[in-house]
């Protein structure tokens, strides 16, 4: 096996367990809607899970570990992906947020940013925009 067989498997491995992440977000409110399941379809592709990993995932999602990128950049995607599924069906229960925030400190936040993270990104995707933010938003390039 070379590096980059190495690489490319840990990479793989940690995409499946954020793919886990992702569907146990999805399912922690009961059956899955149609925009979650085109949602988590997409993320399967996006993440390279194959049909049998994503059965598989479906099946038991609790059973893959939370494996962290390097990178704060990816760590961030990660919870922007989380988030899309959460408001797929456009709420946030109290369940859901105890999750996220507990995946946040899984990706390496501390408490207090996971908090402050998921404070905004809940003003965000709910809607909440502060006028600053907005104006912010407009004139990125």
């Amino acid at each position: 096996m070379s590096f980059t067989d190495l690489f490319e498997s840990g990479e793989h491995t940690r995409n499946l367990g954020h793919f886990a992440s992702i569907a146990n977000m999805a399912s922690i409110d009961g059956e899955l809607n149609p925009e979650e399941e085109k949602m988590l379809k997409r993320f399967a592709r996006k993440l390279d899970i194959d049909e049998d990993e994503y059965t598989a995932v479906l099946k038991n999602p609790g059973k893959y570990p939370i494996n962290p990128p390097n990178s704060s950049e990816r760590r961030l995607e990660r919870m922007h992906d989380l988030f899309q599924i959460i408001f797929a069906d456009h709420e946030i229960d109290d369940h859901e947020r105890f999750l996220i925030e507990k995946y946040a400190i899984g990706l390496g936040f501390t408490a207090e940013i996971a908090q402050d993270l998921i404070k905004r990104s809940i003003a965000i995707y709910s809607g909440g925009l502060s006028f600053e933010d907005y104006r912010y938003l407009l004139n990125r390039k």
